[in-house]
């Protein structure tokens, strides 16, 4: 439904999905940026349509709203707040609104979040690619009025990615060119860059839409750049949403934002701009949870937007890297029993996450999701399945997909310890350790991964390697050759996955204190000498004690970082180094027996 708001001169155009007569439904609304009009906003709100009554409207200008006469200082960031309220009062929510905005929509959402004016009619807040020009004002003068090499570089960078509001500030030439060549070319231009199909780009009202824009960027930037507001806090809950890829936007621009929004909520999306074209099903999905936890919150009393939770290991900033980019993702970690996948379980709990621990043993894997809930998951499983069968990777797979959605991170950590030399080693050892070691990871990979491409919202897939897969020994020919398999596996992957926004890490631990020692298969070996060579390699390991924590941290890390292959203890770096420099040495360290 569309209706047309007046509002001090201009007819606003206002469109809404999911209304129900009883009111009885959260509403959010939506505002678009530049150059686009309430479209852009079709594929999220038809989404959160299902669950909350969603309105978005054409901001004065734009779209099938009319523009102000004359256009100079028509645009201004107070008028644009006359029209919010405009629109507040036609829609007539008898409670406040959870406002979503994106680019120029979000500069003016972070205006309307931080006056006074609004107090109350706001429930919460997601902004998305458009930082408060008081904000960054702000920002702008604390790095001018205490310069470093560091800050200088992030001004300089910010400065290169804002060329076009420089361009914008021209008299004449942009509505020109908008009217002009740039009109017709930029769907394609768009596309291209965004990797949107065709006939999914801009409407027909574009031209218009951006010549008019223009002087949202005339009428505000400088004023406000210049001379920013001292006290723009907001004083509700926000979720801020920060591509990785954005052309136009350094992340670094939202440095110490908590400290204008202390109920601030971080996420992170492998994307470029125009997130509301590519990651509509993800936007849903995340402004859903918010509001859900803001509504919570305001009908028990409680503080809407939590904390993240201390993770010891983790130092400061890194923890709140992993909470920014995982929380309430869904993250699936094989053989997390017990050890280096438990410890894993934990790191992304701790961060928030939704945790999904699988493993041969049922009760290990409920304990690990048990644990997992105590640390901060907002929500933990566990799941039984030995990940060599295919038929059960299968179900689980379909499974998961089915009861909590695409995984967004894939941890394939199972894996089984085997030593001794080849001519001991027989074919059936061969079979379950590639079953288990290598196979495990490709049936991870296919059918967790597939889905994820198929999702087109990104992902991550992490592979547990091993030093051993670049470090040739004598007695471990079975065990270093899947891992190696699982090394240039990831390798193949990362590069077929690149085009899906999908990282793919390999992770390659040395000796770390682990269970892995007491469950080896020591071939050629009796059972009584087995046992003695357990307990042996368990003595070692227990006096390296590297922990399983570590090597969580660098699982964490590596996929925060986008990190093709991680070398985690001293001796894997070690390794990895020597058969660079000196791949000789490496071979004569082979020929000595190794504990496993």
């Amino acid at each position: 439904m569309t209706r047309f708001v007046e509002s001090a001169g201009v007819r606003l155009a206002v469109a809404e999905w999911g209304a129900d007569a009883a009111g009885e439904r959260p509403t959010v609304l939506l505002l678009h940026g530049y150059p686009d009009c309430k479209e852009v906003w079709r594929e999220v709100a038809g989404e959160l349509a299902e669950r909350f009554h969603v309105v978005a409207y054409d901001v004065r200008g734009h779209g099938a709203s009319t523009a102000p006469r004359p256009q100079r200082g028509g645009y201004r960031l107070e008028k644009l707040a006359d029209d919010f309220e405009a629109v507040l009062d036609a829609i007539g929510a008898d409670r406040p609104v959870h406002l979503v905005g994106h680019d120029w929509g979000s500069v003016q959402g972070w205006e309307f979040a931080t006056r006074p004016r609004f107090e109350g009619r706001l429930a919460s807040f997601t902004s998305m690619s458009g930082p408060s020009l008081d904000h960054f004002g702000l920002w702008i003068k604390e790095r001018m009025g205490h310069p470093t090499p560091r800050r200088l570089a992030q001004l300089l960078g910010q400065g290169v990615r804002s060329w076009y509001v420089y361009a914008l500030h021209t008299p004449v030439l942009p509505e020109l060119a908008w009217r002009g060549p740039l009109g017709r070319l930029w769907p394609k231009l768009l596309a291209r860059a965004e990797r949107l199909p065709a006939g999914s780009c801009p409407t027909t009202s574009l031209p218009e839409d951006a010549a008019h824009g223009a002087w949202l960027y005339r009428d505000n930037v400088r004023e406000r750049l210049l001379r920013p507001r001292e006290d723009a806090y907001a004083r509700i809950p926000v979720q801020l949403i920060t591509p990785t890829g954005d052309p136009f936007l350094s992340e670094h621009l939202y440095d110490g934002l908590d400290r204008w929004a202390p109920r601030l909520r971080r996420r992170t999306v492998a994307a470029k701009h125009w997130l509301p074209r590519t990651r509509p099903q993800l936007l849903a999905r995340w402004i859903t949870d918010f509001v859900d936890d803001v509504e919570r919150g305001r009908s028990s009393g409680e503080s809407a937007v939590e904390a993240p939770r201390s993770h010891a290991p983790l130092k400061r900033g890194a923890l709140g890297a992993a909470a920014e980019r995982f929380a309430g993702r869904l993250v699936l970690v094989t053989g997390a029993g017990s050890g280096i996948g438990r410890a894993t379980a934990f790191a992304f709990a701790e961060a928030g996450a939704r945790v999904v621990a699988v493993d041969r043993d049922g009760d290990s894997a409920a304990r690990t999701a048990e644990l997992a809930l105590l640390s901060g998951a907002r929500e933990a499983w566990a799941q039984t399945v030995d990940v060599a069968e295919e038929q059960a990777m299968d179900k689980l797979a379909d499974r998961v997909h089915t009861e909590y959605g695409v995984v967004d991170v894939l941890v394939n950590n199972a894996g089984i310890g085997i030593s001794g030399r080849f001519l001991d080693t027989s074919v059936e050892d061969w079979r379950r350790t590639l079953d288990v070691n290598l196979w495990g990871v490709i049936h991870g990979c296919r059918l967790f991964g597939r889905r994820m491409a198929e999702r087109g919202e990104g992902g991550h897939i992490v592979n547990i390697a091993s030093a051993a897969a670049y470090q040739p020994t004598k007695t471990l020919p079975a065990y270093s050759t899947s891992k190696a398999a699982v090394l240039m596996l990831s390798e193949c992957l990362r590069a077929e996955f690149a085009a899906a926004g999908i990282g793919v890490s390999a992770i390659c631990p040395g000796f770390v204190n682990t269970s892995i020692t007491a469950t080896a298969r020591f071939v050629g070996a009796t059972n009584d000498e087995q046992e003695r060579l357990r307990r042996k390699a368990s003595r070692m390991y227990r006096r390296r004690n590297y922990p399983p924590e570590k090597v969580a941290d660098a699982i964490v890390r590596a996929v925060i970082k986008d990190i093709p292959v991680l070398p985690v203890t001293p001796e894997a770096r070690t390794a990895r180094m020597l058969g660079r420099v000196s791949p000789g040495a490496l071979r004569a360290l082979g020929r000595i027996d190794s504990p496993l």
